[in-house]
C-alpha cells in the first residue's frame, strides 16, 4: 500500500509539472492597471504574463472588472492568475503604497508597427547609396590611376577583394564570436561596444570627408613634423572633422542606454559604418557574391531556427544575442543593429521589446551584391539595370521579412528572404541580357585594365611597331621627333570625372599603363586603338 501511494505521489508531481509547463508555453502578455486606494497619484500600467486558458481578460481597460466577490457568491468569484515582475512590484509599493486597486486587461497588439517603415527606408537607402557610391568610386579609381597626389585629402582607402578563403575565415569567425557572446555575454559586450565606437567614428569620417573637402575655408596644413600620422601634413579642417566624429561616437558610448534619443545616434553611426564597409569591401565576381551570400544564408538560418533545439533554454542563439540575454547582469545591448522604438500607442509596448531591430549583416551582405551590380553596369554600359533591379529586389525581400515577422510573431533571419530575392533577380537579369558568363566571372573586372599592346622600347634599341606601314629606315628617328611630326593629341582632362560621366567614358583606353609612372606616346594610341580597350562591351 505504501508503494502504491508513493507511485501515485510521483505521478501527481509529474502531472503538475506537465500542467505548469503547458501553462508556461501558453502564456501571453497582458496589463495590470494600478491605482491607490487613498486616491494618490495617477494610475500606471504594468506588464503581466497570464494563461488565456485559465482566465479571459477584456481587451479594453474601461471594461476591466477588478477581481472580487463576497461570501454568498462563490460561483461568481473570479481571481485570474498572472505573473508580475519583482521589479514592478517594488515600484508599485513605492508609488502607491500597500493599499492598491488593480484591474487586469489584455489589449490587442497591432500586427505591424509604423517603425517598420522607418527601418525599411533606412535599410534600402543605405544599400542603394552604399552600392552606388562603392561602384562609382571603384570604377573611377581604375580609370584615374595615372593621377598621383600625396595629399591626404586625395588619398582614398584601398578596397579589399573578398576571396573564397577570406569568406570561409569570416564565417568561422562569425560563428565563434556568436557562440562566445552567447556564453560570455556580460564580458564581451563591452568589447563589441568599444569596437563599434572606433569603427563607426571611422565610417562617419569617411562619409563626411568628401563634403568637408569642398569647403572653401580652413585649408591650412599642419607644419612639418615627424609624427606617425601628422608627417603628411593634413589639413586643419580634416583634423577638426576627425575630432567631431570621435566626439559623436564618445557621446553615444556614454549615453547609449538613454532609450529616448540615443537610438538616433546609434542609427546614424550604424549607417555610416555600413556605408564605409560597402565602400571598402569588394566582391570581384558574381561567383564570389553567390558563395558569400549562400554561406551566410545557411549561417543565419542555423543560428535562428536550428539552435533552439540545441540550447537548454530552447531560445535561438541569434535572437538571444541580438536582443540581449534576459538573465544578463549588465543589461547591455549589442550596438550592431539599427533600432527604432515602437510608434504605436498600444500599452503592450511596455511588455514586448520596445524596439524593432535590423542587424548590420542584413544590410551589408546584400549591399555587397548591389555594389557589384553597379560596377558591372558601368563596365557594360547597361544604364544601371543590374543595380536598380537588385536594389528593388532587396526592398521586396525586406517586405517579405516584415510579413513573416508579423505572421509568425518571432524573430526572423532576414537573410532567409533577402538572399534568394537578390541573387535570383541578378541571375535572371544577366540571363535575360545574355550576359551570364561575363556577369559570373566578371570578365577580368577584378583585375586592372589591360595595358595597350605597344610599349616604349628601351632607349638603347628603339624599334617601330610591328603593324606600322611606314618604311624602315636605317636610322630610326627618336620618339620625340616622331611625336613632333604627328598631329597633336587631344588634351586629356586632368581632373577626375564624376560618377555620372564615368558611364559615358567607361570604354576609353587609359593613357598609361596602370602600374607604370612612365608616360606613353598618346598620339600613337590614338592612331592605333587597342581592340581590347572595352573589356566589358558585348557585341
Amino acid at each position: 500500500m505504501a508503494a502504491v501511494t508513493a507511485v501515485e505521489g510521483v505521478l501527481a508531481r509529474l502531472a503538475a509539472a506537465f500542467l505548469l509547463l503547458a501553462a508556461q508555453v501558453a502564456c501571453e502578455y497582458g496589463m495590470v492597471h494600478v491605482i491607490s486606494e487613498a486616491g494618490g497619484p495617477k494610475g500606471k500600467d504594468y506588464c503581466i504574463l497570464y494563461n488565456p486558458q485559465w482566465a479571459h481578460l477584456p481587451h479594453d481597460l474601461g471594461k476591466a472588472v477588478p477581481p472580487g466577490g463576497n461570501k454568498t457568491q462563490y460561483d461568481e468569484i473570479g481571481i485570474p492568475v498572472a505573473l508580475l515582475s519583482y521589479k514592478d512590484m517594488l515600484d508599485i509599493f513605492r508609488r502607491f503604497g500597500r493599499a492598491v486597486r488593480v484591474a487586469l486587461y489584455a489589449p490587442n497588439e497591432p500586427v505591424l508597427d509604423y517603425n517598420m517603415v522607418v527601418i525599411f527606408i533606412m535599410a534600402v537607402g543605405t544599400v542603394a547609396i552604399g552600392g552606388h557610391w562603392a561602384g562609382s568610386r571603384d570604377v573611377k579609381k581604375r580609370y584615374m590611376k595615372h593621377k598621383r597626389d600625396d595629399g591626404l585629402e586625395k588619398q582614398e582607402d584601398e578596397a579589399v577583394d573578398v576571396t573564397p578563403v577570406m569568406t570561409c575565415v569570416f564565417v568561422v569567425m562569425c560563428c565563434s564570436m556568436l557562440v562566445l557572446l552567447y556564453y560570455f555575454y556580460d564580458h564581451l559586450v563591452y568589447v563589441v561596444i568599444g569596437i563599434f565606437c572606433l569603427a563607426s567614428a571611422t565610417g562617419l569620417y569617411s562619409c563626411l570627408a568628401p563634403f568637408v573637402r569642398r569647403l572653401p575655408f580652413c585649408k591650412c596644413r599642419v607644419p612639418d613634423n615627424s609624427l606617425p600620422y601628422f608627417h603628411k601634413r593634413p589639413q586643419a579642417r580634416m583634423l577638426l572633422l576627425a575630432l567631431f566624429c570621435l566626439a559623436i561616437s564618445v557621446v553615444w558610448g556614454i549615453f547609449r542606454n538613454e532609450d529616448q534619443w540615443a537610438w538616433i545616434l546609434q542609427d546614424a553611426l550604424g549607417i555610416a559604418f555600413c556605408l564605409y564597409m560597402l565602400k571598402t569591401i569588394r566582391l570581384p565576381t558574381f561567383k564570389a557574391c553567390t558563395l558569400l551570400l549562400l554561406v551566410l544564408f545557411l549561417y543565419d538560418v542555423f543560428f535562428v531556427f536550428i539552435t533552439p533545439f540545441l540550447t537548454k533554454s530552447g531560445n535561438s542563439i541569434m535572437v538571444e544575442v541580438a536582443t540581449g540575454p534576459s538573465d544578463s547582469a549588465t543589461h547591455e545591448k549589442l550596438p550592431m543593429v539599427l533600432k527604432v522604438p515602437r510608434l504605436n500607442s498600444s500599452p503592450l509596448a511596455l511588455c514586448d521589446r520596445p524596439f524593432s531591430l535590423l542587424g548590420f549583416g542584413d544590410i551589408l551582405v546584400p549591399g555587397l551584391l548591389v555594389a557589384y551590380c553597379h560596377r558591372f553596369d558601368i563596365q557594360v554600359q547597361s544604364s544601371r539595370v543590374y543595380f536598380v533591379a537588385c536594389t528593388i529586389a532587396y526592398g521586396i525581400g525586406l517586405l517579405v521579412t516584415f510579413m513573416a515577422l508579423a505572421l509568425m510573431q518571432r524573430g526572423q533571419p532576414a537573410l532567409l528572404y533577402l538572399v534568394p530575392c537578390t541573387l535570383l533577380t541578378s541571375f535572371t537579369v544577366a540571363l535575360w541580357r545574355r550576359e551570364l558568363g561575363v556577369f559570373w566571372t566578371g570578365s577580368g573586372f577584378a583585375k586592372d585594365l589591360p595595358q595597350p599592346p605597344w610599349a616604349p622600347a628601351p632607349a638603347d634599341s628603339p624599334q617601330p611597331p610591328k603593324d606600322s606601314d611606314a618604311p624602315l629606315s636605317p636610322s630610326p628617328q627618336p620618339p620625340e621627333e616622331e611625336l613632333a611630326k604627328s598631329p597633336p593629341p587631344a588634351e586629356q582632362p586632368l581632373e577626375p570625372v564624376t560618377s555620372e560621366e564615368m558611364g559615358a567614358t567607361a570604354t576609353t583606353q587609359e593613357p598609361g599603363s596602370p602600374g607604370s609612372s612612365t608616360p606613353e606616346p598618346v598620339g600613337r594610341d590614338l592612331a592605333q586603338p587597342d581592340p581590347e580597350a572595352q573589356p566589358g562591351a558585348l557585341a
